[in-house]
């Protein structure tokens, strides 16, 4: 079943087409990859998906609905959340209040608290439960907005470069909390810029570069074509 769909998708500013006339559908359940160099309107995707960008032109359909026309908040309750690349929790606030911040405003849950006790425990918070969260640790504060997130129980789940600054052992450790969210029905589509992280848990890979769609697929394959390695490597790679 196809969750999300975008169709000739295009957010410009000015003369500038930041997002160009891009089209991409994500099967429910489905763990994809995005990559692309700085600049190549990666993050402006996810503003769009989520509603907190309007398309200049295209179409988003989400879970059988048309959701172009819809306001971030709206988005949220029918099942999107997204993760930001730099954390920015509410620092005044423990750990628990800030999931429960997720777990109250997102999907409608009927017990708020439990949902971020659950939460807590899938990403390994619960030792930090009562911590003021300006205190974390930048791994614990990448954990922190992954729970955010996830507390809004979304049916997709949108990461955007979450491993960005993390050592190896610190990666790993976040790969296997996306693994666990994963495993629990939970579609993600994750922005990296640490393209080993992503070769380990993505089935697709979806490269963008100058707002457009450049190749999608395996992602060994995705890695290995000529168009990929001239994006990163130069035009010489073609050759």
């Amino acid at each position: 079943m196809t969750l999300l769909t975008l169709e000739n998708l295009t957010k410009s500013y000015g003369a500038i087409a930041v997002t160009n006339d891009l089209s991409l559908s994500v099967r429910q359940g489905e763990l994809v990859g995005i990559l692309g160099p700085n600049g190549a309107g990666k993050t402006t995707l996810f503003n769009l998906i989520t509603g907190t960008v309007r398309p200049s032109k295209g179409r988003i359909s989400f879970d059988g609905r048309d959701v172009t026309a819809l306001d971030a908040d709206r988005r949220c309750h029918l099942g999107i959340a997204r993760s930001f690349q730099v954390p920015h929790p509410f620092v005044g606030m423990t750990v628990f209040e800030n999931i429960l911040v997720g777990a109250t405003f997102g999907r409608g849950r009927a017990a708020p608290q439990a949902r971020a006790l659950e939460v807590m425990e899938l990403t390994g918070m619960g030792p930090r439960a009562n911590q003021l969260a300006g205190a974390l640790s930048l791994l614990d504060r990448k954990r922190l907005e992954l729970a955010r997130a996830l507390a809004a129980d979304p049916k997709l789940l949108l990461l955007d470069e979450i491993a960005g600054g993390l050592t190896d052992s610190e990666c790993g450790a976040l790969l296997d909390m996306i693994r666990g969210v994963h495993a629990q029905g939970v579609t993600i589509i994750w922005i990296e810029h640490v393209v080993h992280a992503l070769m380990e848990v993505a089935k697709r890979l979806v490269v963008v570069d100058f707002g457009r769609l450049v190749t999608q697929g395996d992602p060994a394959r995705v890695m290995a074509s000529p168009e990929v390695k001239a994006i990163y490597m130069g035009e010489d790679a073609l050759g």
